[in-house]
């Protein structure tokens, strides 16, 4: 164990409240995926759309375990690459990982800011151009950063106060959407068990946010009871809000339609439960909740970038030319998110984000059953874990190598040049160091 990566008690820093850690494990998880994925998912999975969120929450629910045992055993604002350098050591596995987190956080970023910009391209009437919906998607990107560089306390506050809004928006729109809706018309769509799957894979995206609230834990008086309670309570909560909201959009909107209005399916079925009033009230919250979900997950980026460089304990080709420091990671983090957004569609960018993050919490999970001594994790729940992980992530690469083959080639570039980078730099680094 290397005690340098975990929590300096020595040091006052401001803490964050239990309440906050969970604000920001929403924030990071109601995000583009409940506003902007719901019409790729039900392409495959239909009216069936509520069944797949819970199947979700299910199979995150074992990793949201294994999270929360390590990172209350191991307190850092690394999170959860200070999990993989304590599972496996400082070596090129750990580093290979981190470098592949950190491209699935900025993958995920890029997902939220690609939705912000299409909610608000549909809250100005759809008349924005490709490219300056792709120069909203950037704005609000350096806008998040911005807000990042004020700090852990601010983060969580900014959080609290978005997350709060969309919560009580959503949950009006729940409830009057099935009060609205026609219930004895509506007939469930037919459905496959590999298209719930594929469903299920696509919307796993929306429980990724869970890992953020673990960079927060070592500005928490007492992470090993706040930590889970922090991470259960976010996920819960946020289950029943999904469950809520998809059974109001499929009572009021028809698979086919939910298929045309893609990207904004809940502004569309909010018009017809309130009008004109709905459409823009929903549309204001998809932008919150995009940006708020950006914000956490730009946090836990550029933490895992600083934290770990910092301690020298991830890729010295990142750590001593590109993250040196928090404003440096996290500008960095910004342009490759940036990137990102101009470059990818944003239904391939969901499906990337999900396929990125299905295979890290697979890896990561793994990796806690070599420390399960020193965190009391139960086994059973780490191996349910790996394989509910490693079946959807197999799920749905099967579906995006037939739908799109350039993203899946994109992610496995992405691994495959993760371990390469880190590889290279400790065999320069060797090299370096060895008297000539």
């Amino acid at each position: 164990m290397n005690p340098a990566l975990l929590k300096d008690s020595s040091k006052k820093s401001k803490a964050i409240s239990l309440f906050s850690a969970t604000a920001l494990g929403i924030g990071g998880m109601m995000g583009a995926g409940l506003f902007s994925l719901l019409g790729t998912a039900s392409a495959h999975a239909g009216s069936h759309i509520p069944l797949a969120f819970l199947l979700g929450a299910v199979a995150a629910s074992f990793s949201v375990y294994s999270y929360a045992k390590l990172g209350a055993t191991f307190p850092s604002s690394g999170g959860a690459a200070t999990f993989t350098v304590m599972s496996f050591g400082p070596g090129v596995i750990s580093g290979g990982l981190n470098i592949f987190q950190y491209i699935a956080y900025l993958i995920a970023a890029a997902l939220y800011a690609a939705g912000f910009s299409e909610y608000a391209n549909t809250l100005f009437g759809g008349n924005l151009s490709p490219l300056e919906v792709k120069i909203v998607g950037a704005g609000i990107v350096i806008l998040c950063a911005g807000i990042n560089l004020l700090g852990t306390d601010i983060v969580g506050k900014a959080e609290m106060l978005a997350i709060g809004f969309v919560t009580l928006a959503l949950l009006l729109f729940s409830v009057e959407g099935i009060h609205v809706a026609n219930v004895e018309t509506f007939h469930f769509s037919s459905w496959s068990l590999n298209g719930i799957a594929i469903a299920t894979g696509i919307l796993y995206i929306n429980y990724q946010g869970f890992g953020v609230v673990t960079n927060s834990s070592n500005a928490m008086h007492e992470p090993q009871k706040e930590l889970p309670l922090a991470m259960f309570s976010a996920l819960i909560l946020v289950t029943i809000a999904y469950v809520l909201v998809s059974t109001a959009a499929i009572l009021l909107l028809s698979p086919a339609q939910m298929s045309l209005y893609s990207g904004h399916v809940l502004a569309e079925a909010a018009q017809i439960v309130a009008g004109k009033t709905g459409f823009v009230v929903i549309g204001a919250s998809a932008l919150l909740a995009c940006a708020a979900a950006l914000n956490a997950t730009i946090f836990a980026a550029s933490n895992i970038a600083a934290d770990m460089t910092r301690k020298s304990s991830v890729s010295k080709a990142l750590s001593e030319s590109v993250l040196k420091t928090q404003l440096r990671a996290l500008t960095i983090s910004a342009l490759l998110v940036i990137a990102l957004v101009l470059a990818f569609p944003l239904d391939v960018v969901g499906k990337m984000a999900s396929l990125a993050f299905l295979l890290v919490y697979a890896a990561i999970t793994y990796g806690h059953i070599r420390v399960r001594k020193q965190t009391g994790a139960k086994l059973w729940p780490l191996w349910t874990a790996i394989i509910i992980n490693l079946s959807l992530f197999t799920t749905l690469l099967l579906n995006v190598i037939e739908s799109a083959p350039g993203s899946a080639i994109a992610l496995g570039c992405a691994l495959i040049g993760s371990f390469a980078l880190e590889a290279t730099s400790r065999k320069f680094l060797r090299r370096k160091l060895e008297p000539h």
